[in-house]
């Protein structure tokens, strides 16, 4: 290949010779051939790639269609049910929506109904009207050690945090919250001024790192925390113990992205990594978690407490209900996070093989709560691709109490999924801090569209539930939802996760034997199970029962 390289440029030159009373043509040929023939022989004398040494220059067409090929996919070959994490039909209808045009579709269902997997709900013969300007239904979030109960949507905008994503899109998704009447979580990057310039409420996240109420060593600041907790914004507190995307996995904040602003708002060091860690440092124990949710509870006059988790082992979730019953602490909320979820960057095999999905995650969450006889005080929140109306209905049938959504807000703000979040090069000016791709982003524009988004979102779950003859979503149960699970096989969602009784966990003669060893495994004083200790930095040794 390298022979033919020299003769193909040796033969280009001859032509040349040959038409050289053609001087024009003399110049745009050597115009185009000496930074040819200079990028040739660099490509043969290399040594890290084997392709460019043997097809010098053609070799490089390889990377120039991998850098094209997902928006070739994209935008050319993908049909309507392709293209991941987010597909293109649920993508067009949250544009639709978002900019209040037309979302019909027409000619019928583009999905396989005979597909195993393939759901809906069921209709009745008693179906009602849904009135376009009527829903509004709140879910009142506090317990009784709550003294500023909170009144909360049904959707609402799942934690992102200023830092991953630009003040401007902060921005528009806090006066889309304002607008529509939702909350905004902020993600565990803390409090901006972005966060607070349009008054939307918030949910602040306490993370692993404490950004905002941290200490010098990185440590829980009782004081900094208060001072923001009692702010009027911010309407709920939650305690991240997990995410979908990373779970068990500790945060990065890269030294290029930690600027002088973001770093006065995490109070960290500018221009250095930050790296939270995977577990907190203020709690060890079920039973100190309780009282660290009792001490922000106080710390921020009484406001909801409550935490989000991906659900991992699940004798570890059994492990905070006893502590719950234990201390008489509960949290307000619980936000169950999917395995499927993360609008973050995550590594390969987090993403795809740690973590609980949602389905089940709600189920088992919203299960464990009713055994212990404390799901009537806690409020559970499903986070993970929620995009429409019947995402909605189906966590709302499996137990949810709302739902908040992070990628399907990021769409209706105008990502294109390009999948360059973790670039700072995010075209639309989302994901990124680079001020001149943020500042295309128009916040007053994209805050109407997150705004209508919810609106339609909401509307869209109302109305399936009106043909369900159902007059408001929290009449919603198991038994709404079917699922085709075999070729010839149907089932309801009350046939395939069986409810459980109230309080039957707190009764070992009644304890229904699918949770015999995760109620044996668990324990108030640790999350690890009983049969595992921690020695040290040997890591875990297993011991008899």
């Amino acid at each position: 290949m390298r022979n033919n390289f020299v003769i193909l440029n040796i033969t280009a030159w001859v032509v040349m010779l040959l038409l050289s009373f053609k001087w024009p043509t003399i110049i745009w040929f050597s115009l185009l051939l000496i930074p040819i023939s200079f990028i040739g022989l660099y490509d043969m004398y290399q040594t890290k790639h084997a392709l460019w040494r043997n097809f010098p220059v053609v070799g490089r067409g390889r990377w120039i269609m991998e850098f094209m090929r997902p928006f070739l996919r994209q935008y050319f070959f993908e049909s309507e049910t392709d293209g991941v994490p987010i597909n293109r039909m649920f993508r067009s209808v949250i544009y639709q929506r978002a900019k209040g045009a037309q979302d019909a579709v027409p000619y019928g269902t583009k999905l396989d109904t005979q597909a195993v997997g393939y759901e809906w709900i069921g209709h009745s013969l008693a179906a009602i009207h849904a009135d376009k300007e009527t829903p509004s239904q709140r879910i009142q979030v506090g317990g009784p050690a709550c003294l500023q109960p909170y009144s909360a949507s049904v959707f609402n905008i799942s934690a992102m945090s200023y830092g991953s994503l630009s003040s401007n899109a902060i921005e528009a998704l806090n006066k889309g919250a304002k607008k529509g009447g939702f909350f905004h979580n902020t993600g565990e990057g803390s409090v901006s001024p972005a966060h607070l310039k349009h008054g939307g409420d918030l949910v602040w996240q306490i993370g692993t790192g404490y950004f905002g109420c941290r200490t010098k060593q990185g440590g829980f600041d009782s004081e900094s925390f208060a001072k923001t907790a009692l702010k009027d914004n911010i309407k709920m507190i939650e305690i991240k113990l997990s995410q979908g995307a990373k779970p068990g996995h500790g945060g990065i904040l890269p030294a290029h992205k930690n600027t002088i602003e973001i770093a006065n708002i995490r109070q960290v060091e500018p221009g250095t990594q930050v790296d939270s860690p995977p577990v907190h440092s203020a709690f060890s124990t079920p039973l100190e978690m309780m009282h660290f949710i009792k001490q922000l509870r106080d710390l921020s006059g009484g406001k909801p407490i409550g935490f989000k988790l991906c659900i991992g082992r699940k004798s570890e979730f059994i492990a905070l209900c006893k502590a719950m019953i234990e201390t008489n602490i509960q949290p307000d909320f619980i936000t169950v996070d999917g395995g499927e979820g993360g609008t973050g960057a995550a590594p390969l095999e987090y993403s795809n093989s740690v973590g609980m999905p949602l389905r089940e995650a709600l189920v088992f969450v919203v299960d464990v709560l009713i055994g212990f006889g404390l799901k009537k005080e806690i409020k559970v929140i499903a986070s993970g691709k929620t995009f429409t109306g019947f995402h909605l209905v189906k966590n709302l049938a499996l137990g949810a109490d709302m739902c908040n959504s992070a990628r399907g807000m990021m769409v209706a703000l105008g990502c294109v999924q390009s999948l360059v979040c973790h670039t700072n090069e995010c075209p639309t000016g989302i994901a990124t801090q680079d001020p001149v791709l943020a500042s295309g982003l128009v916040v007053g524009d994209k805050a109407t569209r997150i705004a209508r988004f919810h609106k339609e979102t909401v509307y869209a779950s109302f109305d399936l539930v009106s043909s369900a003859g159902l007059s408001n979503p929290n009449q919603l149960n198991r038994s709404h939802i079917y699922r085709r699970v075999s070729q010839t096989d149907i089932k309801r969602y009350d046939e395939i996760y069986l409810n459980l009784t109230e309080g039957c966990l707190l009764q070992e003669s009644c304890q229904p034997d699918i949770f015999g060893q995760e109620m044996k495994e668990s324990s108030t004083d640790s999350f690890m199970p009983k049969q595992y200790i921690v020695e040290g930095h040997s890591g875990l040794e297993k011991v008899a029962s």
